[in-house]
């Protein structure tokens, strides 16, 4: 889903760290850093406190995407913001080249210091209109894959291996870095040589400031179970409605929240029919988009993402910054978040029933819901804060002008 945003500042130490941008602008003028990214929204979610922090720390800021609702933030916060026509769902090669086109177009006219290229579209077609205009400092991040990765329809896994070589050829171009939400994928595209070791680079997820969530005992009575994502298949949400179907038929008394916008652009939405259904038989409740996710999070007794595979999903970090065990699945992604037994507790991917078990165990345990909520926080503030990413970003930046 996408969460409310916010203005970060953190960036201003970063650039203080020697060799940052501010001794490089002496030289060479104030660097552009261009991020093409499919959606605003995406962007503004995941990427919107990492470009300020650049933008503190000294570079011009560029923003190429798909200009849904969020223009007037983005450009608030002083960025240049070039619309792109990009249909997501599409993979018609016609419409795929006219956006290549453009593209190739901002690029040459923009002539960024560094492009870093958020999601797989942006890196195939960002990665060759790159090398077309002779850019060297090429930063590509891998945040899950979606749909192209977990869909399990003929066509998709007919379309894979033809993604894998075309992410073989422009992934990893010489002296680029390739950024990865999880231990899990960096290790499955080194081994797979679609990426060099020595530009394989771990950042986990967008962070969240903890200092925005409160903690402490949950009043709501009966407790909410909370999915916080975009109303898609490949999130889950079909396992969590069973799941919920499942408790109520033992006599759990529990409300069961999803919390998340539709998502047509992408091809796993999950259609309308199916959504009316749930409304009207009543067993999860479909509250929609949420601006204030630290006060959803504040009503939530157990925060719950069974989802088929992840970078690192958001929604797992705020809700572990609230102090909520979490439920989740054991797929790359989601157990870089949540450490069985630790902070939460991980099931198979697609068994509702086990997703019922473990739902079930962390609601009729109020001391093992406060055990693994307390844990969830203090992982938060040494591995997932705002500030961490931000400085990380940044230093992977510098390593590319270093060069």
């Amino acid at each position: 889903m996408r969460p409310r945003m916010k203005r970060t500042t953190t960036a201003q130490t970063s650039s203080q760290q020697g060799g940052g941008p501010s001794t490089l602008a002496a030289v060479t003028g104030r660097p552009k850093v261009l991020y093409f990214i499919s959606v605003d929204w995406f962007f503004c979610s995941h990427f919107l406190g990492r470009a300020v922090a650049a933008k503190n720390a000294g570079y011009e800021v560029v923003v190429l995407a798909h200009v849904d609702q969020h223009r007037e933030v983005i450009e608030a916060c002083g960025f240049k913001l070039i619309p792109l026509r990009m249909d997501r769902r599409s993979m018609n090669p016609y419409a795929t080249w006219l956006t290549f086109l453009q593209v190739l177009r901002v690029y040459r006219e923009e002539r960024p210091s560094l492009v870093h290229q958020i999601a797989l579209k942006p890196v195939l077609l960002g990665g060759f209109a790159a090398r077309l205009c002779g850019i060297r400092r090429v930063v590509n991040a891998i945040v899950g894959g979606g749909y192209a990765m977990t869909s399990e329809s003929l066509r998709m896994r007919a379309f894979r291996p033809i993604l894998r070589l075309a992410l073989r050829l422009l992934l990893n171009p010489q002296g680029s870095k390739v950024v990865f939400e999880n231990a899990d994928d960096i290790g499955e595209f080194v081994r797979t040589k679609q990426v060099d070791p020595a530009a394989a680079v771990l950042i986990k997820g967008a962070g969240v400031d903890p200092a925005l969530y409160a903690t402490g005992e949950r009043k709501e009575d009966p407790p909410i179970v909370l999915l916080g994502a975009r109303l898609l298949w490949d999130k889950g949400v079909g396992e969590f409605v069973e799941a919920a179907n499942l408790l109520r038929a033992r006599g759990i008394n529990a409300r069961f929240v999803v919390a998340g916008d539709t998502d047509p652009g992408n091809r796993a939405c999950i259609d309308h029919q199916t959504l009316e259904r749930w409304r009207k038989a009543g067993v999860v409740e479909l509250w929609g988009f949420c601006k204030d996710m630290p006060d959803l999070l504040s009503r939530a007794t157990v925060a719950c993402l069974p989802s088929y595979r992840e970078g690192l999903p958001r929604f797992l970090l705020e809700a572990m910054a609230a102090g909520l065990p979490c439920v989740t699945t054991d797929v790359p992604g989601c157990r870089e978040a949540v450490r069985d037994g630790d902070n939460g507790l991980l099931v198979p991917v697609r068994d509702a029933a086990s997703l019922a078990d473990a739902l079930e165990k962390l609601l009729i345990d109020p001391s093992l819901r406060a055990r693994l909520g307390g844990r969830g926080r203090d992982r938060i503030a040494n591995e997932f804060s705002s500030e961490l990413i931000e400085t990380q970003t940044l230093s992977v930046y510098r390593q590319m002008f270093a060069r």
